[in-house]
């Protein structure tokens, strides 16, 4: 098994102009209900107060061709869509045997994509794939599970480190925890919703370091 984890430009995948049109905007795919060759209907979590400025960008957004706001809280709105364009790099993995899509975050004009393949002979046909659709696809981190990433590969992201030595450092992992999560998320001005699928990221990258670890046998 192997984990990657890779950029594209927003120009390239959905929601280009919405993500240019409101920079603050971070969009967190939560799951994807149905698809075809031509589009896939996800459904997906955006961060922020503005939602109506989401949506006028979204709704204007050529990739986007429906879109329904299915519920909102404090830290985010769920909405439902239909992508119509530029959507290769998904479509592929849930229709190729051998490739998972695992995470898929929008930000910053561009998109952040994580993706399991059972063996090299699937990332080999992934990175043809992308080869030959001419997709713009920065690869950040590359590692099997079984072989944790060595000293030169960190475990964590840059922002995935500062939330957690922010977190021992504030008291955030303490019981009873000694600050909120509103107070973390206000210090890093993101959303709750952000901070916390952060922290999920990072805790799922160390435990996937940790236990991956061959441990010495019983005495």
């Amino acid at each position: 098994m192997i984990i990657t984890e890779l950029t594209i430009p927003a120009e390239q995948f959905a929601l280009s102009e919405t993500l240019s049109t409101v920079p603050e905007a971070v969009v967190d795919v939560d799951r994807v209900v149905a698809h075809t060759s031509t589009g896939i209907m996800p459904y997906f979590w955006t961060a922020g107060p503005d939602y109506e400025e989401f949506e006028r960008a979204a709704k204007n957004d050529p990739s986007v061709e429906e879109l329904t706001r299915i519920d909102e809280f404090e830290e985010g709105a769920l909405y439902r869509a239909k992508w119509v364009q530029n959507v290769e790099c998904v479509v592929y993995t849930y229709t190729e045997p051998g490739a998972t899509l695992l995470d898929v975050t929008g930000r910053d004009e561009h998109w952040e994509l994580r993706l399991r393949f059972d063996d090299e002979d699937d990332l080999t046909q992934f990175r043809n794939y992308v080869s030959e659709n001419k997709l713009r696809a920065t690869v950040q981190r590359l590692y099997q599970p079984s072989h944790p990433p060595s000293r030169s590969q960190p475990v964590l992201t840059e922002k995935q480190r500062e939330v957690v030595i922010a977190g021992l450092r504030s008291g955030y992992y303490e019981i009873p925890r000694e600050t909120r999560p509103s107070e973390l998320a206000e210090e890093f001005e993101i959303s709750q919703q952000a901070l916390s699928k952060r922290f999920r990221r990072a805790h799922r990258a160390l435990a996937e370091n940790e236990v991956t670890v061959t441990l010495p046998e019983d005495e």
